[in-house]
């Protein structure tokens, strides 16, 4: 059966889409579990033709991806589109927004929705299409009829991440020069593990995959570096070292098999690096190069409002040791819409003090599936699926909006534009371009990015094109 696999990318927006393109990854496994079908990957990042596509692939069935909020409104154009060009494909949705709320996909162009893990439900699904079966009988999806939404069962999760196909990253061939986590490029990523033992009040991951913490053997993970594309490597694990008795082994055999040394980000929380820093000296040994953590908030009051179950200290404590080590930090904060501009200084001067060099700054933003949706739902100054951006307020703020937005971009500012931080950065992203490590192109698409994210002006008027 012709298959097409379909990953949504914002058209407009602020800075974060020129600042990160990365590989469709579920898609890739998806495809790779549909391997005794004619498969297809779409990856609208390169402004790919919908119509024209279908029209020359012919599939029989298109899955679209939408893991995320603000891909809500592509993936459903997308899936008219789809429908115009070939009205008897079946379009499925599948992705974290989808499983949560397939509500958003009761829509006369989407066929289903499936619901959690893509790599088990979609080969069924197709095969069941294919021999002209019955959908009803194929668990973890919500179908549309004209009687409604019909749900045809929870699908058990997957027992061993080991029996996850590799993603197929042939799919995304003609793409791989165009992926990049900022200046990271070439650049791939890899799932190892699924699923957090924590409660964060504003993440929807732990109830995606409903509590449950499964994660893949370490010879699993290592044969399947052994065999990546060239670039630096981004575990996506929502927390890479959960299990930091499994992190240890896999670096150990890194180490052992003579793998080729690459540079490697990880998410993880600050209280596994304060208890745990030789697992971070380990890697730091094979090639850690960058750690993402979630600093949240820079007061422990914040940090019990947001359910963290970390502290402060902790994270300043993490923040000492990476530095010793010289692994690269980015400490992502919360901005509360209550915010005041004494609040916004106090942040500031909190990341000046510790010397954070690569902060990121999101406001408080109540994604549907998250506990702080269902605390919010009722005060959402909006609806709009394409605010949900982290970027921008969609509940009400305690200053007047271009107030905030003003404060909130000049705390962007004041952090990157310091000189002596601006014209470093400067120095070197002209090196690494006079070097080829870097293309005119790619520059561009950056300085565009961080110009949008410290600029008050295109947060209005981004916000009143889209009312």
């Amino acid at each position: 059966m012709r298959v097409l696999l379909i990953q949504p990318r914002p058209r407009g927006g602020l800075g974060y889409k020129s600042l990160i393109a990365v590989e469709p990854l579920g898609l890739e496994i998806v495809g790779a579990a549909l391997k005794d079908h004619s498969v297809r990957l779409l990856d609208v990042l390169a402004g790919e033709n919908i119509t024209a596509a279908v029209q020359d692939f012919r599939p029989e069935a298109v899955g679209i991806n939408c893991s995320f909020t603000v891909d809500v409104y592509q993936t459903l154009r997308i899936a008219g589109e789809v429908k115009a060009a070939r009205k008897n494909t079946f379009v499925f949705v599948g992705g974290h927004h989808a499983s949560l709320r397939p509500e958003d996909f009761d829509h006369p162009a989407v066929d289903a929705v499936v619901v959690g893990e893509g790599e088990t439900t979609a080969p069924e699904l197709i095969a069941t299409l294919e021999g002209q079966g019955d959908p009803t009988r194929v668990a973890g999806l919500v179908l549309n009829t004209e009687e409604g939404q019909f749900f045809t069962g929870e699908r058990p999760l997957l027992q061993s991440l080991d029996e996850v196909p590799p993603a197929d990253r042939e799919l995304t061939g003609r793409y791989r020069n165009q992926y990049y986590l900022g200046t990271r490029r070439p650049f791939v990523t890899l799932e190892t593990s699924r699923g957090c033992p924590h409660r964060c009040n504003f993440c929807s991951i732990w109830r995606f995959y409903r509590g449950r913490v499964r994660s893949m053997s370490p010879e699993r993970v290592v044969e399947e570096i052994r065999f990546l594309p060239p670039g630096d490597v981004l575990f996506t694990d929502d927390n890479f070292l959960a299990d930091v008795r499994r992190a240890g082994k896999i670096a150990e055999l890194l180490k052992g098999r003579g793998i080729p040394r690459r540079r490697y980000i990880i998410q993880a929380r600050s209280d596994t690096v304060v208890r745990h820093p030789e697992i971070i000296r380990q890697w730091k040994d094979i090639g850690l190069d960058g750690v993402f953590i979630g600093f949240e908030k820079i007061d422990e009051e914040g940090m019990k409002q947001v359910n963290k179950q970390n502290s402060v200290k902790n994270n300043e404590k993490a923040l000492g040791i990476l530095d010793a080590l010289g692994i690269n930090v980015y400490a992502s904060f919360i901005v509360d819409p209550d915010f005041s501009p004494v609040d916004f200084q106090k942040l500031f001067h909190y990341v000046r003090k510790l010397k954070i060099r690569q902060p990121q700054f999101t406001i408080l933003t109540p994604l549907p599936g998250t506990e702080l949706f269902e605390r919010f739902k009722n005060k959402l100054t909006t609806t709009n699926y394409e605010f949900f951006d982290l970027l921008h307020a969609v509940v009400p703020t305690r200053l007047p909006l271009p107030q905030f937005y003003r404060e909130f971009t000049t705390l962007y500012r004041r952090v990157y534009l310091r000189p002596g931080y601006f014209f470093g950065t400067l120095k070197w992203l002209l090196l690494k371009l006079v070097t080829g490590g870097l293309s005119l192109e790619h520059l561009q698409k950056l300085v565009h990015g961080a110009k949008m994210m410290g600029s008050c002006q295109a947060y209005l008027e981004n916000q009143m094109a889209r009312v």
